[in-house]
């Protein structure tokens, strides 16, 4: 089968033919169809953003597909089947503290190393290897509507964040990098999950009036100045009452002085989610104030992706209508020119934009 290949970090990657992967106990092989180009995904391969990954490997993070082989262990699954390939791999020998892979991605220590070994090559093939637990039916799609659906993967993200801060309907939400690609997805997963306003800052008062436009008066923007305790007050009042959760998903490139300015605007008894990079690259911590989060019994989550479950029930909130996939704008490249299409993808970062690879 034909591949990208990452052979060494720095160097573009190299489209060649491939062993096609061969199942055991425990695994899935589904043809790619559609597999999105992260929007740093050039930092991954420069080796700029030092992740652990274990090369030559085929790069990509999830995708969606047919199953073209099941093994013998899957009672429900069946080949023909449209799915969603989740690339959040878990040990399965340690359910407490699991380790954990993104396949085709990154590993988390040693232990996701090792298991990386294993389930290593990712969605920049015609065919992927996958844990049966990781593949998830999306019901009937066709081959077009399988770039769009590639979208689930950026949302998914933020469902995690949210699930893990017990989001309710009614509640007010603060975004922290709401203009960037992973902050819209946000915000339009919390308005999904029946927040009553999502408090939108941002620098870009062009992405915050589309984000007004694309989902109305429940989206309230703040132009940010630059200045800590300014721009808190601003949020503050933009909001239309207590700030329930804030979540954060800024870069590693964004000072801990803004991200700080966002996440105290919660009310007393809140919850704060952080996904974003602080610190990331190194530079200063985030440097809360104890006083502050013991005083007024703050939660933070610390949320590095999402539970198992969560992949099978964000695919039933967009079936149900209330999360639209429509909103995202996708660029398709062929696997022949991977390397175009990571370049386009580092060049169109925004806001529902999606850079794709349609093996």
């Amino acid at each position: 089968m034909k591949a990208a290949v990452l052979k060494s970090f720095g160097s573009p990657l190299v489209i060649e033919d491939v062993p096609e992967p061969t199942i055991g106990t425990g695994e899935v092989v589904v043809d790619v169809v559609a597999t999105r180009v992260l929007s740093y995904a050039n930092e991954v391969f420069s080796g700029e953003r030092k992740y652990l990954l274990d090369l030559p490997v085929i790069p990509g993070s999830g995708g969606i597909g047919r199953v073209r082989q099941i093994g013998p262990d899957a009672t429900h699954l069946a080949v023909g089947d449209w799915v969603l390939c989740d690339p959040t791999v878990r040990s399965r020998d340690n359910v407490q503290a699991p380790d954990i892979t993104l396949q085709g991605w990154s590993a988390r220590g040693e232990g996701g190393m090792k298991l990386q070994k294993h389930f290593r090559h990712g969605s920049f093939a015609q065919q992927i290897m996958v844990p049966t637990e990781n593949v998830k039916r999306l019901g009937e799609i066709t081959s077009a509507e399988a770039t769009q659906w590639c979208g689930i993967g950026t949302m998914l993200v933020a469902y995690g964040g949210f699930l893990a801060a017990r989001l309710q309907p009614g509640e007010i939400v603060l975004v922290s990098g709401a203009t960037g690609n992973f902050g819209s997805a946000a915000v339009a997963v919390a308005l999904a999950m029946g927040a009553v306003c999502v408090v939108a800052p941002g620098r870009n008062e062009t992405i915050l009036a589309d984000l007004v436009r694309r989902f109305g008066d429940r989206v309230r923007p703040v132009k940010l100045t630059g200045n800590e305790d300014e721009d808190r007050e601003r949020m503050k009042r933009a909001s239309p009452g207590p700030i329930d959760c804030v979540f954060d998903i800024m870069p590693p490139s964004v000072s801990p002085n803004v991200v700080r300015a966002a996440l105290m605007t919660v009310r007393p008894y809140g919850r704060v989610v952080l996904m974003g990079g602080v610190g990331m690259l190194g530079g200063p911590g985030l440097e809360l104030p104890y006083n502050w989060i013991m005083r007024d019994c703050i939660t933070i989550h610390g949320v590095w992706m999402y539970p198992p479950d969560a992949a099978t029930r964000l695919i039933a909130l967009v079936r149900s209508g209330l999360l639209r996939l429509d909103h995202t704008e996708a660029t398709e490249f062929d696997l022949d020119h991977a390397n175009e299409a990571v370049a386009h993808a580092a060049a169109n970062a925004g806001p529902f934009r999606m850079t794709v690879i349609r093996p």
